[in-house]
């Protein structure tokens, strides 16, 4: 599955990396995913062409099997599989024979057990045989008399006895089968069109010498042409397709539980207009063109059960063939709910998030599920956050703190979270919001750190928030240590984003003696002292403030 790039018209104002970067959602790295860096790594040290997908929850996959199972297409191609025991006569194709298809739609409930079967029924029929056959439900044989038969595959009865590894392996080659499908009749040349070549022969039907070999030469060229453009047609489609599902796949990962839903104009700007611009005239054109686009192939997956997709509305559509008419970006009174619906909705489905992530591991992708790190101890928790890239802090450390006991789970994350490393920061930041997850229960166990050089302020801080009258206040070098090791933490997690540090600078307690306070400051024996001096350095609004603590930066990087 191709990798989204993201259109990119520069850095936005939420700091996101500039052009180059891949993505794969129009949103800023490090809020999404936590920290990236690391003492001694930078931006430079990632490799831009890596694709940091976001995690995902997936239910368990039996209820996975169980969806599947009920998508109609898949439910008809297990009942025809089924059907055809113990054989059933086939043509030499493969297909039914006509006295046995309009018995296969009425089998499927697509034509009534008596009366007229419609052709549209017949043809439903047809391609839920087809797709039973392309998944080996069915398979093809003859017999010693030379009959071509029909019989059920092996996987028939683990399906429909509900295995969820048969089930999910048939439905994910179905979702594939349809996909692939999808793209070919989107890249289809239009009835009539002849390609760019026109016919051999003189004008008024001369017939002069050589003419038959240059029409023959004319026809290749013609065909060439034509097969030419069908696959650059394909290539493109199958581009904006994948561009398409993993957009919806990240708004699965982001959304808010019941917000999963996307309105096809908007899914088609995001693919469409780079970050940080308006559509402009032009781009709404294009707009349109991807939604038309995007139109029927959604729809054909909607089919296998990846998506929920409402289509555009025919009636929408201009006179003009192929032309759709798009919502007016600018109108005094916005659409109203209903009205915006006729443009196309489209959901993935836990059956697409579950499709979508299997194309991604197969190709090669890091696609994480929500809690994947949870299932470990303290410490590989809070290591595999610190390191991770495309990782949701709170949502791993909301899984793991589950049905533990609060004090015992916050005896082990304070354990993970002492160390000297380059990544011992982000552990202790991560342990303290752990912590206020847990909250009141966990008291007893961060009393016991009160005295720890490491972890003895940010337990007093997190006492404090708590409501706690009775916390001693710390002795001066804990609390330096501790305030050059949170705004490490922060350094880390924000990938030295300016805009966050300043915020946690203008809260330094600088007295109105900085010199005084980044002398104390520079002496911390602490792995980031000189890095946390440089920022603020760098950062701070006040000049005698910053030039105050360069001074100190350039002491404490001579001490190191």
């Amino acid at each position: 599955m191709a990798a989204r790039r993201r259109k990119n018209a520069g850095t936005s104002e939420a700091g996101t990396p500039g052009e180059g970067a891949v993505l794969p959602a129009d949103l800023e790295l490090q809020d999404l995913y936590g920290a990236f860096a690391a003492h001694g790594l930078d931006d430079d040290d990632l490799d831009d062409s890596a694709v940091l997908v976001p995690p995902v929850t997936l239910p368990p996959e039996a209820e996975l099997a169980a969806q599947a199972k009920a998508v109609p297409m898949f439910g008809w191609a297990l009942e025809l599989a089924r059907w055809t025991a113990p054989h059933r006569t086939v043509d030499e194709f493969g297909d039914l024979t006509d006295p046995d298809r309009e018995p296969a739609a009425r089998l499927l409930g697509l034509a009534p057990e008596e009366g007229e079967v419609s052709e549209e029924a017949v043809v439903e029929a047809m391609r839920a045989w087809s797709l039973a056959c392309d998944l080996d439900l069915i398979e093809i044989g003859t017999t010693a008399a030379g009959e071509h038969v029909a019989v059920p595959g092996p996987d028939l009865e683990p399906a429909e006895e509900g295995d969820p590894e048969t089930v999910l392996e048939l439905w994910l080659t179905a979702a594939g089968i349809v996909r692939e499908l999808a793209v070919e009749a989107d890249s289809m040349p239009e009835p009539g069109h002849e390609g760019h070549g026109g016919h051999a022969g003189g004008e008024g039907g001369e017939d002069t010498e050589g003419s038959e070999t240059s029409a023959d030469e004319d026809e290749d060229e013609d065909d060439e042409d034509r097969l030419s453009e069908v696959e650059e047609a394909r290539d493109e489609a199958a581009e904006l397709l994948d561009e398409a599902l993993q957009v919806l796949y990240e708004t699965t990962a982001f959304a808010e539980p019941g917000g999963e839903t996307v309105p096809l104009g908007v899914l088609a700007a995001l693919l469409v207009v780079p970050e940080g611009e308006e559509p402009s005239e032009e781009l709404l054109g294009d707009i349109t063109d991807v939604m038309v686009a995007l139109d029927p192939m959604l729809a054909d997956l909607a089919e296998l059960g990846l998506l929920d997709y409402r289509p555009i509305d025919p009636d929408l559509f201009d006179e003009e063939e192929g032309e759709a008419a798009a919502p007016e970006a600018d109108t005094e009174e916005p659409l109203d709910e209903a009205e915006s619906a006729r443009f196309g909705l489209v959901r993935l489905t836990p059956l697409g998030q579950y499709g979508i992530r299997q194309w991604l591991l197969e190709d090669g992708y890091d696609a994480p599920l929500v809690g994947d790190l949870a299932g470990g101890d303290a410490a590989a928790l809070l290591s595999g956050i610190s390191e991770a890239a495309n990782v949701l802090p709170e949502e791993e450390l909301r899984v793991w703190i589950t049905d533990r006991d609060p004090v015992e789970a916050a005896r082990e994350l304070l354990a993970a979270a002492r160390g000297h490393d380059a990544y011992a920061p982000m552990r202790r930041m991560l342990c303290h919001s752990a912590l206020t997850m847990l909250g009141g229960p966990a008291e007893p166990a961060v009393r016991e750190v009160l005295d720890d050089p490491e972890l003895g302020g940010g337990a007093r801080t997190w006492l404090v928030s708590l409501g706690a009258a009775d916390v001693p206040a710390p002795e001066r070098a804990m609390a330096l240590w501790t305030v050059v090791d949170a705004f490490a933490a922060q350094l880390l997690d924000s990938g030295g984003d300016p805009e966050q540090l300043r915020e946690l600078i203008t809260d330094l307690p600088v007295t109105g003696n900085p010199a005084s306070y980044f002398g104390e400051l520079w002496r911390v024996d602490h792995p980031y002292t000189a890095d946390v001096l440089e920022a603020v350095g760098e950062l701070h609004l006040d000049r005698t403030v910053a030039k105050e603590a360069r001074k100190a930066a350039f002491k404490a990087r001579s001490k190191g």
